[in-house]
């Protein structure tokens, strides 16, 4: 039998899950709209300002840093490239933009660091095997790498207003086309910033010692051609004509033979 008045009534548990989807799905909509406002609007003009005043506090040199960064002549989707270009400005703010503590530039670095970590939240992740894939090794002046710097956060900037949501395209395919052997391959014209710097130590000691033997060379031959040279015999002095002398000699040429 059943208790009088349980007829038709409904267990707790018929209820309670519909209710928690509910919920869940008002969360979850609620945290999708959060997440979309904030990568519309999470790189705002001051960032790209502060980021054009380090480039503008750079002093122009001609040396050259080595730094890998996306091949674009590889990776043409504008998407895939920033989605990878991205990865590639974590590790450079990391591991190659340093500057000494507490100074303006320094702080710099450090704004953009937490933006970069904040920015995780709008990019999927593909696989980790393509890491390495359409990147290659760049050899370029400090000026030059901010540059590239600036110019990913400002596409991503743009690409984020469009649509919140555009990084999470699935970018493997493109990444698969790129050559294994990419990251390997050096520009056509580049050659190692060192290596100028070590031919101009090697060369200036080589000329010094060519001039040293050059110099010695000429020194000996002209020591040499000084010493072959046959001493210069003084003229006989010239006698007065009337000496005793000249008259010696005009009897001995006057002696019958």
């Amino acid at each position: 039998m059943t208790a009088p008045g349980a007829a038709g009534r409904c267990p707790p548990t018929t209820w309670l899950g519909p209710l928690l989807l509910l919920v869940c799905l008002l969360v979850s909509r609620s945290t999708a709209e959060e997440v979309s406002e904030n990568c519309s609007h999470m790189i705002g003009d001051g960032h790209l300002k502060v980021l054009q005043q380090l480039i503008d506090s750079q002093m122009e040199t001609s040396c050259q840093i080595a730094f890998e960064f996306v091949d674009q002549e590889q990776l043409t989707d504008p998407v895939c490239y920033l989605k990878k270009a991205f990865l590639q400005v974590q590790d450079i703010l990391d591991e190659t933009m340093r500057f000494r503590d507490n100074t303006p530039n320094a702080n710099v670095i450090v704004q953009l660091q937490e933006l970069s970590l904040r920015l995780n939240s709008c990019f999927t992740k593909d696989y980790e095997e393509q890491d390495k894939a359409c990147v290659r090794t760049f050899y370029e002046t400090p000026l030059q790498l901010l540059e590239k710097i600036k110019n990913v956060f400002n596409e991503t900037k743009n690409l984020l207003k469009k649509d919140w949501n555009i990084f999470s395209k699935n970018c493997n395919n493109s990444f698969a086309k790129c050559s294994s052997q990419g990251h390997e391959r050096q520009p056509e014209g580049r050659s190692d910033p060192q290596l100028p710097g070590f031919v101009l130590r090697l060369l200036v000691p080589s000329i010094i010692l060519v001039l040293l033997a050059v110099g010695g060379l000429l020194f000996y031959r002209r020591r040499r051609w000084s010493l072959r040279e046959p001493w210069t015999v003084d003229p006989p002095m010239e006698q007065p004509e009337g000496s005793p002398l000249t008259q010696d000699e005009d009897r001995q040429v006057e002696l019958p033979v």
